[in-house]
């Protein structure tokens, strides 16, 4: 269905990554996949990249996953290539729904060059969800390896805005959560923990939101905006606002650690101050990830979950995934931290 829609070359997004062009002086454009193409609905790629993560302290991998037009959308990464893996069971993994709005353009400027206008809603309906909630049970759930929190699938959400939009109020999006509650009980589970992803710094609507709503966690898709060409400001702005938002929740806050932000591909009036490029490098990465294990560290009630924006996000110029200029250096950075932990003697 969509991908007809925006990649006729079938190559998914990295028909756009290839044509990804410097905007400056120093610009590393196109990134270059030092293991080649492979399609991540491949599973022997997905075998590759489960050993690359697990070898380096990754035990947990969370897909975007999309809803769009009465239908799924890009789901045979999580189907075909990792449910398909020889070792998938080495790794956890859970689902954040990817509801977000869509524009032509958004994943493919070159076919649809100015025409900004709505392809798909983020948002859907009671019967839509009511089939989302059906799926999500018996197709992940049930999996062994699936990621679970106090005894309960976690279900991730992008747009707490959108899920929202679903139900039409916070009274009937509470009911929404709670007919998928009731569907988990059914299917023999304790329940579900919800998460949802944030951006910006804490609005008293939202976490009244948070609170009316029974979520369960929070976390980030990436450290947000706005998005600074320096590295190190970028991360220093993105703590600030994690620790106002620790201290705003009494629900766990589950920290990110971003490599980076290059959407260029997908932009092409977008220049040197819309991309993260001055001291982006895999040290300052992993000193970032070394502050984020001492949160986890510092919050012995929870689960020491740290997310990392992110595995494959290629056309956004975010990716542990080895290439052409840093080699295996950001998985490296992994193990450093996370499995060596090469900087714990500075942080006792």
């Amino acid at each position: 269905m969509g991908e007809k829609v925006l990649w006729p070359e079938k190559t998914g997004e990295w028909e756009i990554i290839k044509k990804g062009n410097p905007r400056f002086e120093g610009h590393y454009q196109p990134k270059v996949p030092l293991w080649g193409y492979g399609m991540d609905n491949d599973p022997k790629v997905m075998e590759n990249w489960i050993k690359a993560a697990t070898d380096n302290g990754i035990n947990t991998f969370i897909f975007d996953w999309y809803w769009f037009n009465n239908g799924p959308f890009l789901e045979s990464c999580l189907n075909d290539g990792f449910l398909k893996a020889k070792n998938n069971k080495e790794m956890n993994f859970y689902i954040m729904w990817a509801d977000h709005n869509v524009a032509r353009n958004y994943w493919n400027v070159h076919r649809y060059k100015d025409d900004s206008s709505r392809l798909w809603n983020g948002y859907i309906d009671w019967p839509n969800w009511k089939i989302i909630v059906k799926r999500i049970i018996n197709q992940y759930f049930m999996q062994p390896n699936y990621l679970k929190i106090e005894g309960r699938p976690v279900f991730s959400v992008f747009s707490l805005e959108n899920l929202i939009k679903t139900f039409g109020t916070v009274e009937e999006t509470k009911k929404g959560l709670a007919y998928f509650i009731d569907e988990a009980k059914k299917a023999g589970f304790s329940g579900v923990h919800f998460q949802i992803t944030i951006d910006g710094t804490p609005q008293q609507e939202i976490l009244d939101q948070i609170t009316m709503l029974g979520i369960n966690s929070v976390t980030q898709y990436n450290w947000g905006g706005p998005i600074r060409e320096d590295y190190i400001l970028w991360g220093e702005e993105a703590w600030e606002r994690i620790n106002l938002w620790n201290k705003a929740l009494d629900i766990p806050f589950f920290p990110n650690v971003s490599i980076g932000y290059d959407d260029s591909p997908r932009f092409p009036k977008k220049g040197s101050h819309d991309i993260v490029h001055l001291n982006k490098l895999p040290s300052s990465f992993a000193a970032y990830l070394q502050r984020a294990k001492n949160y986890c560290n510092s919050h012995p009630d929870q689960l020491k979950l740290i997310t990392i924006y992110a595995m494959n996000e290629w056309v956004e110029g975010a990716y542990l995934l080895p290439d052409m200029k840093y080699g295996y250096d950001y998985l490296n950075a992994v193990r450093d931290v996370m499995i060596d932990g090469k900087y714990e003697r500075y942080t006792k």
